[in-house]
């Protein structure tokens, strides 16, 4: 079958694309359904706590809720999620409860990605530098579909007070 034609844009690659899940409070309950239906053990669980003084201004009560957690589903996919808590900028309402996690080859790539997606829709957390990414950041497209652009780079997250 011919390789239908868009519009002639050059080719750029992504290395994954990963679905990612957003709950108010229940994200642990959650995956652990997940588990039981797709097997494997959690690549990563991380509370907010991990953050360490990142996550200044959240009640305590919300610190050991779920920051990050990834459910391999096979060879290159994972399932991940998050409990979405206060202060985050978007309150929790259907429709807007999962978002496409997008890790590009490059940090190039995803600035071009990020700057491309969020022309004509909203930049909800600028690219930038953070605790576990070189580039990241969250954006909405002109369609109304959550992105996520992640490039880890040669940064590696190391949980407050570990080794």
């Amino acid at each position: 079958m011919a390789r239908p034609d868009f519009g002639g844009q050059e080719e750029h690659t992504t290395k994954s694309a990963h679905p990612y899940l957003n709950f108010k409070g229940n994200t642990k309950e959650a995956f652990a359904f997940y588990r039981s239906v797709f097997g494997g053990e959690f690549e990563a669980v991380i509370r907010y706590r991990d953050f360490g003084n990142g996550c200044r201004g959240m009640a305590d009560h919300e610190l050991d809720k779920v920051a990050h957690i990834a459910l391999p589903l096979g060879p290159d996919a994972w399932l991940m999620g998050t409990d979405v808590v206060d202060p985050m900028p978007m309150p929790l309402t259907q429709g807007n409860n999962f978002s496409i996690a997008l890790e590009p080859e490059s940090a190039d790539e995803a600035e071009r990605l990020f700057f491309a997606l969020s022309a004509g829709g909203k930049a909800e957390m600028p690219l930038q530098r953070t605790g576990w990414a070189e580039k990241f950041g969250c954006c909405v497209d002109r369609f109304g579909v959550r992105r996520r652009v992640s490039y880890a780079g040669t940064v590696e997250f190391a949980p407050s007070g570990a080794a």
